[in-house]
């Protein structure tokens, strides 16, 4: 199928009126901010209260609009599935994420999503993939050796958020992208911080306003690059193999939706990866039975100290997945998914109108 019969976008939702709602339990905090600023504070804290005071379906104010919150698996199965296409990714992540990373994979809907991560697969096929796990080893194991050499205490996140950062560049846009990583780095963290941002408009001197910034450089860049990865100066890094991946019908991605793509792959190697990362070791310094018992696992692979990593080692961990996983689960990297209704649905005796 040609991306010309999908390109049509899903019609841009209005949100119901507040009275279209006031029939769902809940507190819609104060005027305009509403329970932005507790959100932001502790997401999956004001989630679990909201969720012990006034059930599984509630009412909340986030980001300059009345969302409604479902909780629980059935609710995951809905709007996970949406075996009756219902949710609108596009339309629920655009509040977030909409002025800094339009149109990644994750905000795309249906049988336009489907298509596009069709044509990204040949980025992560086994080839490149073990390309990128050299490059990933090689990097890690710097840093890490780094971080030894230097006595006394160490910040671990902000550690972290460096590495992600530095690997994503390295690994996703290749070890010669020169004197510009640092500029290239820059924009992205200010992209990634004013996704949370509570001013939700590139005002002169807010986050926001640096994200959008951010946000052109990003664009400039890969708008320079896609040419020369196309022709010989392409490597195995994920940039230009998304520079040469096709749709079904033998077309190459647009120099848009490469950028798109590339900004969003960025945002999620660097943000998400750092969170879980710190997540995973926090819960594994409370947890010192599970810290042996991870390095069991390792021990009893009987590697060298440096040898490289393989896919068939990484295989033989299981623990160390299901403990990240676990991990994950107490502490997830992003606390909610927004979707917004395409139509009007009933859940749990509720009913929530379209554009909710």
């Amino acid at each position: 199928m040609s991306m010309q019969n999908v390109a049509a976008t899903t019609p841009d939702f209005t949100a119901p009126k507040r009275n279209a709602l006031t029939h769902i339990p809940g507190d819609e905090g104060w005027p305009i901010i509403g329970k932005t600023f507790q959100v932001l504070a502790d997401p999956k804290g004001h989630i679990e209260a909201n969720g012990a005071k006034y059930g599984p379906v509630y009412r909340t104010h986030v980001f300059g609009e009345t969302n409604v919150v479902l909780l629980g698996p059935e609710a995951n199965e809905l709007v996970m599935f949406d075996q009756q296409k219902l949710f609108s990714s596009t339309h629920g992540w655009n509040k977030v994420l909409g002025l800094l990373f339009p149109r990644g994979l994750m905000l795309l809907d249906f049988e336009e999503h489907r298509l596009h991560r069709k044509a990204l697969s040949v980025a992560f096929k086994s080839g490149p993939m073990k390309s990128y796990l050299s490059d990933l080893d090689r990097g890690i194991a710097a840093r890490v050796a780094q971080w030894k050499a230097k006595p006394g205490e160490m910040q671990l996140y902000p550690a972290m958020k460096q590495l992600t950062l530095d690997l994503a560049a390295t690994s996703f846009l290749g070890a010669d992208i020169g004197p510009e990583v640092d500029e290239i780095n820059r924009a992205f963290v200010d992209m990634v911080a004013a996704a949370v941002a509570p001013v939700r408009r590139p005002l002169p001197g807010t986050q926001m306003a640096r994200g959008v910034r951010g946000r052109k450089r990003i664009v400039a860049y890969f708008r320079e690059q896609i040419p020369l990865r196309r022709g010989n100066h392409g490597g195995d890094d994920l940039f230009s193999q998304l520079c040469r991946a096709t749709h079904e019908d033998g077309a190459l991605l647009s120099e848009q939706d490469i950028i798109d793509h590339m900004s969003f792959l960025m945002m999620a190697a660097h943000d998400t990866l750092t969170s879980s990362l710190t997540s995973f070791i926090g819960e594994l310094a409370a947890n010192p039975d599970w810290q042996h018992r991870l390095r069991a696992e390792v021990l009893a692979l009987g590697l060298a100290a440096d040898a490289p990593s393989s896919f068939d080692a990484l295989e033989k961990m299981p623990l160390s997945e299901m403990a990240f996983k676990e991990a994950l689960r107490i502490k997830p990297p992003v606390p909610s998914m927004p979707r917004r209704a395409m139509r009007d649905f009933s859940f749990k005796g509720f009913t929530i109108p379209a554009g909710t």
